[in-house]
């Protein structure tokens, strides 16, 4: 049988004009010998909202798109529109990725995966660590649930809403346990019983500058990691940087979960040490 060659694919979200994952894709299909083709179809720009993903789905299907990206506001939103979940889109209650196969929608999640994968290769020596995560929507959760998964002691949930991190940790707890996976609501106390501090809220990136945590919680032995990557070098990694923290920048779940969703679209093996390369010159330029 000879394998596909060709693909189309789509990224479906609301202010996406600055999403790195299009040219990500098209750069690593064309190293790969592939006619790969990736689309954003923006909902401030086309006018749609949850309501209308149905239709947006119907017709990405009709024009034969081979796989999707799925971001904000919409990884929840489509599920109840797809016909088969992965176990861990299912556990995570949110969807990044959709393949296109034989008149099916399946979902998928990189999130949780490309950031693992970032994690273990820069952080080899902390997978087992007690970490603090702050931030518990979508990506907290993806974060944490790869935390998780790749063997961490315990993960302390911090939200400014309580709701969100008890919900944040309920999911993960039936998942992993609830010994493993608590909220939590004084950082500093939590910090100080903890190896690492994770952000996994939008604070410190272009137009949202400052810090998820007061800067003097901060200590030399923490290491450090943002999901945040415009920019890749946010308050808070700078100053860890500048305590001699270990630090992981939020290009890595980037690249990563890119990765993975290529994986999934193509059936390829892309080449990591190339797309973050190419993720490289994206941000430098």
């Amino acid at each position: 049988m000879t394998q596909q060659t060709s693909f189309v694919l789509g990224l479906i979200g609301a202010g996406i004009s600055a999403s790195l994952t299009p040219a990500m894709q098209e750069r690593e299909g064309s190293a790969c010998g592939l006619n790969l083709t990736y689309r954003r179809i923006d909902a401030g720009i086309q006018r749609f909202t949850s309501v209308d993903l149905p239709e947006v789905l119907d017709w990405a299907a009709r024009l034969g798109f081979d796989g999707l990206n799925i971001t904000h506001p919409f990884k929840q939103a489509v599920i109840p529109l797809l016909d088969e979940l992965t176990d861990d889109a299912h556990d995570l209650g949110a969807v990044n990725t959709v393949l296109l196969r034989d008149g099916a929608l399946i979902g998928t999640n990189t999130d949780w995966s490309g950031y693992g994968q970032a994690f273990r290769r820069v952080l080899p020596e902390a997978v087992h660590d007690r970490a603090v995560l702050v931030g518990a929507g979508g990506a907290g959760s993806a974060v944490g649930y790869a935390l998780l998964q790749q063997g961490a002691a315990h993960v302390s949930v911090v939200d400014v809403e309580r709701e969100r991190a008890d919900s944040c940790v309920t999911r993960l707890a039936k998942v992993f346990g609830d010994e493993r996976v608590e909220v939590a609501t004084d950082v500093a106390a939590a910090l100080a019983d903890a190896h690492g501090l994770v952000n996994a809220t939008p604070i410190g990136m272009l137009g949202k500058e400052g810090m998820p945590i007061a800067a003097d919680l901060l200590r030399p032995d923490l290491w450090v990691s943002d999901v945040v990557y415009f920019p890749l070098e946010t308050e808070l990694i700078e100053r860890a940087r500048e305590l001699g923290c270990r630090v992981l920048p939020g290009g890595g779940m980037a690249v990563f979960q890119a990765a993975d969703a290529f994986a999934h679209f193509t059936g390829r093996t892309p080449d990591a040490d190339r797309m973050i390369r190419h993720f490289d010159e994206l941000t430098a330029s």
